[in-house]
């Protein structure tokens, strides 16, 4: 297949797609669709996400899951659990993630080596430490959340093979640069269940600006201001900072009553909350979080990066860019940025 004129990056170039993948190569038989300039940009990588229309990682089912992600842009993605105990955890990370939609490429472990001052929604019973349990090798876990502050949580995150992100934490300073300097490179919702950064505390969010790691942020639009949102932009540029969803449940959904894992979750006015107050994850799909990004004064294309782009890089998969060896994952985009048509490995979704 070759797609002529399309818009990249404010550029109008071709793309041609063989066997799934960006290729340089065409053929004779290859089928031309010509694009008059329309827009083109990677598959929306979602390295973050619990839930939508009703369905929650912690059912174990991502048809529906995978189906309603991929008509909203969301290509891949890392469905995301919350603590709970071993014999459940292995059975969700047993379930089958072959899907029509949008492809699983492992799971986030959001816990539970975390601080129970700053659990939000998540469920405090089952915080433990690495003492009390390894799960270093837990099967189909690609990354994982730990609290720098968790006894015995830095020789865990050495003996790991995760991608190490750390949050839901009330560490400080010193302690989360221990953690970067045991492996860890990324933060998880930056800002949120975390302490501030003030300027004789600096906390993780201090730590992860000096060492310059990833950090994954939440642009919905509530769960941070957007003079600080964009001030994160300007700190950690679109190289280390990566939009997530956080999505749960009631994504696609009304308002009411839903769940986060065990945990009762109130959405009102697309607001999600806990009974006590606490938010719980968003309501917003990833292309949400990339206009409301473009709403807060970041420049489209760099909005789209930290989207696609920079998660790919962070998790070292084959996607988020539109070159020769990726896989052709890719969205059409009308002016007004509404999404036209959806492709997986060069397959029409939408």
């Amino acid at each position: 297949m070759i797609l002529k004129n399309c818009k990249i990056n404010g550029t109008i170039r071709d793309l041609i797609i063989n066997n799934g993948k960006f290729s340089t190569v065409s053929s004779k038989t290859d089928e031309i669709y010509d694009l008059k300039g329309k827009t083109v940009i990677p598959g929306l990588v979602d390295i973050h996400i619990h839930g939508v229309m009703g369905q929650d990682t912690m059912d174990g089912k991502f048809d529906v899951m995978s189906k309603f992600l991929a008509e909203n842009g969301t290509t891949s993605y890392y469905p995301t659990a919350v603590p709970t105990d071993k014999d459940t955890l292995m059975g969700i990370l047993s379930a089958d993630t072959k899907t029509d939609g949008a492809q699983i490429l492992g799971f986030h472990y959001e816990g539970p080596y975390l601080s129970k001052s700053k659990k939000g929604a998540l469920d405090e019973t089952y915080l433990i430490t690495p003492n009390d349990e390894d799960l270093s090798k837990l099967p189909n876990v690609k990354i994982m959340t730990v609290s720098p502050s968790i006894k015995g949580v830095n020789e865990f995150i050495k003996n790991s093979d995760y991608v190490i992100s750390l949050g839901h934490t009330d560490c400080s300073y010193d302690e989360a640069n221990s953690s970067i300097d045991a492996g860890a490179n990324c933060v998880t919702h930056l800002y949120n269940a975390m302490p501030p950064l003030l300027h004789r505390e600096p906390s993780l969010i201090g730590a992860a600006i000096d060492k310059n790691i990833y950090v994954q942020i939440i642009v919905d639009g509530k769960h941070i201001e957007r003079s600080v949102v964009y001030s994160a932009y300007k700190t950690f540029g679109s190289d280390r900072m990566i939009l997530i969803s956080d999505a749960m449940s009631a994504t696609g959904l009304p308002d009411g009553e839903y769940t986060l894992g065990t945990t009762e979750v109130i959405v009102k006015n697309s607001t999600a909350r806990t009974k006590g107050g606490a938010l719980a994850g968003s309501t917003s799909t990833l292309w949400d979080c990339v206009k409301t990004a473009v709403n807060f004064g970041i420049a489209f294309n760099e909005a789209v990066k930290m989207a696609t782009e920079t998660p790919a890089n962070l998790m070292g998969i084959n996607k988020g860019r539109l070159e020769p060896g990726y896989d052709a994952d890719f969205l059409i985009i009308s002016d007004d940025l509404e999404i036209e048509e959806v492709y997986i490995a060069g397959k029409k979704i939408k």
